[in-house]
C-alpha cells in the first residue's frame, strides 16, 4: 500500500503543480487514497521531493523543468531524429540504429505535458501522448526542431 501510494504522489505532482499537502491529500483521496497529513508527510520526506522556487508546488530534487532540459531536447531531436509519424494520439520517431534510447530518455527527463509514455527500441521510439490534439502539437514542435527552427 505504501509504495502504491507513494507511486501516486509522484504521478500527482509529475502532471500538476500541488502546493500543501492538504491539497495533495484531497488529490489522493480522489485517486481512492486515504492518507493522513502525517502519513504523507512522512510520504514527502522518504520521496525528497522538494518545494519548487516560485510557486511552491512540491518536485523530485533536480526535476524542475528548465530552458537547460529543453534546449537538451531540442538538440537531440536535432541530430539524432530521422522521420517522424503521427497516427492518432501517438508518435513514431525514427533514428538511426542505436539512438533510440537516448532520445527517448532525453524526452522523458524533459516531462513534456503532452507525453503520457515513451517506449524506446534500437532506431524507433512510441510516444504515447495526451490525446490527438497534444500529439498534432507535438508533432509541429518536434518538425520545428528538427528544421532548425
Amino acid at each position: 500500500m505504501k509504495s502504491w501510494r507513494q507511486s501516486q504522489i509522484l504521478d500527482v505532482i509529475d502532471h500538476d503543480a500541488v502546493a500543501s499537502q492538504e491539497d495533495l491529500r484531497q488529490r489522493l483521496r480522489q485517486r481512492g487514497i486515504d492518507a493522513t497529513q502525517a502519513t504523507i508527510s512522512r510520504d514527502l520526506k522518504e520521496l525528497r521531493l522538494v518545494k519548487r522556487a516560485g510557486d511552491g508546488a512540491y518536485v523530485r530534487p533536480g526535476a524542475e523543468q528548465t530552458q537547460a532540459g529543453t534546449d537538451q531536447v531540442r538538440r537531440a531531436v536535432t541530430t539524432l531524429m530521422r522521420g517522424l509519424e503521427r497516427v492518432d494520439a501517438l508518435l513514431v520517431i525514427r533514428t538511426d540504429r542505436g539512438q533510440a534510447q537516448g532520445l527517448a530518455e532525453w524526452i522523458d527527463r524533459a516531462r513534456l505535458s503532452e507525453v503520457a509514455g515513451t517506449i524506446g527500441g534500437d532506431d524507433t521510439i512510441l510516444l504515447v501522448c495526451r490525446g490527438t490534439a497534444a500529439a498534432e502539437a507535438l508533432e509541429r514542435r518536434f518538425s520545428d526542431m528538427a528544421r532548425g527552427n
